[in-house]
């Protein structure tokens, strides 16, 4: 099957989706030859840079209003749960205009993998401040610098119960490729938030490749560990920070979808078939 779709392609030159777009397309490859077909993988989006990616891959896909991409994953996949679902969203996408979306799909668990192009601005705007940007931003909203603390997605995501926690680099494909194969593999809710330099409004390649490091945890099921993982860096930009990639947590606990099947809400109606 021919994954890349006849579309132009216009991303700025250099923007770190095309990392991701590569990682992604490994990914479904590496899937397809442990028996998953591309034809049972769905991508759905928000609004945003991150949502062109569905322009370029031939795959089944669901372009979302802003915010509400992983909304959309979890009505395709309770509608058919054999389906793979991997929901993208940019962090302004996810982790403003739908950050309780977000919250409450980890909070039930349902088997979806999330993958968030964290560039840290609304870059398709052309650079507003996000909640990940950091104190001091200057971008079109905020000229004289953001006077907001940025917030830690993945201790949020630690705290909203989410069952496979992640960070990766998009510079660092081959990374990403295994966490992405990882994280469509888990039963839950999957999680991660991908670093991704724009290159246009907030270009922070330099930043991470002086600072990030990739870590192999030996317990992932420990709370504790990964809380202490994940704050090493609390997206604040300091010069002494260091920024670790990998899986951070990952455990095993019953998945949404099996439960609201079989309930109440859906007995005695007609099962629809999406797909």
């Amino acid at each position: 099957m021919k994954l890349d779709a006849d579309c132009q392609n216009t991303w700025c030159p250099g923007c770190g989706n095309f990392g991701i777009l590569q990682a992604l397309k490994q990914a479904v490859e590496v899937l397809n030859k442990k028996g998953i077909a591309p034809e049972d993988i769905v991508l759905t989006a928000g609004i945003g840079c991150h949502a062109k990616t569905i322009d370029y891959l031939n795959l089944n896909s669901f372009y979302g209003l802003h915010g509400r991409g992983i909304a959309v994953a979890q009505g395709v996949k309770i509608g058919n749960p054999k389906l793979k679902i991997i929901a993208l969203a940019g962090d302004g996408d996810a982790y403003n205009e739908g950050i309780s979306h977000l919250i409450h799909a980890a909070k039930r668990n349902i088997d979806i993998a999330v993958l968030i192009h964290n560039n840290r601005t609304f870059a398709l705007t052309a650079g507003q401040f996000t909640a990940t940007s950091p104190r001091g931003f200057k971008g079109v909203s905020s000229p004289q610098g953001s006077n907001e603390d940025s917030f830690n997605p993945l201790k949020l995501m630690l705290a909203s119960k989410a069952s496979f926690i992640a960070r990766a680099y998009s510079a660092k494909s081959e990374h990403l490729r295994d966490l992405i194969v990882k994280a469509v593999e888990h039963q839950g809710f999957s999680f991660i938030d991908i670093l991704q330099p724009c290159v246009s409004f907030f270009n922070t390649c330099q930043f991470y490749n002086q600072r990030v490091y990739e870590v192999e945890e030996s317990d992932l099921t420990s709370e504790k560990r990964a809380l202490e993982k994940i704050q090493e860096w609390e997206y604040d930009d300091k010069e002494t920070c260091k920024i670790p990639l990998g899986l951070f947590y990952q455990i095993q606990r019953p998945v949404y979808e099996q439960g609201a099947v079989g309930s109440a809400v859906f007995r005695g109606r007609k099962k629809i078939n999406f797909l």
